[in-house]
Formats: structure tokens, sequence, C-alpha cells
């Protein structure tokens, strides 16, 4: 069976999509996947694995979001400051007790607003959760308050040091790493269809991290890679 190449594109899919795989799995550069897939005889410019990005990225993450299981019933929340072309923006991330990434949203401000905006967004996708726990800041208690669907929900804060907090706070050292390897975010448009197609793929390998046997860590890499697989021939 041949594989099939989307419209106007001179490689398959098959290519494609492990390239954008490789710049979403791992903290490396457009010339970086550029050299990997060089070394395999695949001749392709760093221009157009950004193209490739830009354009598949949104597809692969929806198809994957659509695919993840039901998630656990206990949020934590949790903000951190980075830059976009020099201007300081807030990166809101929610994780379910098992350390899956809900939802990421890049936002200008962390206010209230934003967090209402962004417990909004959540709730638009996930059942209302049982507890919520978020940091010391108060434009959490403030948006909760305000939000009817999460009036009998558990609110709890805690110290970003706190043990029940730390799920959320391993989930932003990859993005840090990520962030890193690309010299920072250029737009916030692409910066945040990147980081949705990175949380997609995070959960998508996340208990080939976990401590397992060996045999039960290869065999849920295997599976990981087989629903890449299929979500990159989807969309043909």
């Amino acid at each position: 069976m041949t594989d099939p190449k989307p419209y106007r594109h001179r490689f398959p899919m098959t290519i494609i999509g492990h390239a954008v795989w490789l710049y979403h799995r791992f903290p490396l550069s457009y010339r970086d996947v550029q050299e990997l897939l060089h070394q395999r005889g695949i001749q392709v410019s760093h221009e157009t694995l950004r193209e490739w990005c830009i354009k598949f990225g949104p597809l692969f993450a929806q198809d994957l979001r659509h695919r993840e299981p039901r998630r656990g019933s206990r949020w934590h929340l949790d903000e951190v400051c980075t830059t976009v072309d020099g201007v300081r923006h807030w990166l809101w991330r929610a994780v379910d007790e098992h350390g899956l990434v809900l939802d990421i949203l890049l936002q200008r401000h962390r206010d209230t607003e934003a967090a209402k905006t962004f417990l909004t967004r959540l709730l638009e996708e996930y059942d209302v959760p049982d507890v919520i726990y978020t940091d010391q800041l108060r434009s959490y208690g403030a948006a909760i308050r305000e939000i009817p669907r999460l009036a009998d929900v558990d609110h709890q804060q805690v110290i970003s040091a706190a043990r029940c907090n730390n799920i959320v706070e391993q989930e932003h050292r990859s993005t840090r790493r990520q962030e890193r390897s690309q010299q920072g975010f250029r737009r916030p448009k692409r910066a945040q269809e990147f980081l949705s197609l990175h949380a997609r793929i995070t959960n998508l390998h996340h208990h080939s991290r976990t401590s397992v046997t060996a045999q039960t860590r290869r065999s849920n890499q295997k599976q990981a890679f087989q629903t890449w697989s299929t979500v990159a021939a989807g969309v043909v």
C-alpha cells in the first residue's frame, strides 16, 4: 500500500508526522531535526519543517486530545512567567492527579479574568472536578467564586513547594527545556500551538516515563508509537 502524500506535498505523512513528533517530543531545533532526517537520507530544509509544524501541529493536537481517556477528578493549576517576543506572558497549566496535562493556555495577564478564562476553558472540555489545588494567587479563588458550576468544588490553596502541587511544577520543566531549545517564543499564536501539541505528546508518552518494568515500559512506548502513527496518517 502506497504511503499517501498530503495535497501539494512531496513527502508522505509518515515522514512529515515523524518530523513533527521529533520536534515536539525532544528539545530539538528545526536544524537538529533537519540533520536527523538527513542522516536517514531525507533532504528537507528547516523552513519546510517549520511550515509542517505550523500546518499539521494543530491537527495532530486536536486528534490526540480527542483520543485521550477520561481524566482524573483532581485538578492542579499553576502559572509561570514566560517571554514572547520580549513581552511578558503567563503560561497557565492544569494537570490531573496522575500528572497528565488537562490544558495549557498562554495569556498576557495574571489576574481574576485570566484565571476565569482558563477555568471556563477547562469546564468546556472536562467534568467538574472534586478538588482544585492552586497556589496562593488570590485570582483563583475570585474566579472560582464567579463560576456557578464550581460553587461546590473544594478549593485548596497550597504553597508551590507543597507535595500535592509538585505534579504541576514538574510539568513546567519540560516546557522550559523546549523554550530554551527554541531560544524563546516569537509569536503568541505559534507558542500556543506548539505548547498544545507538546502537552498532548507528553501525555501520550507519560506512561513510558514511570517506574515500571522494562517490558511494561516497552509495551507502553509501542502503544504510544502506534497511536501517533494513526494520528499522523489520519490527516491526509
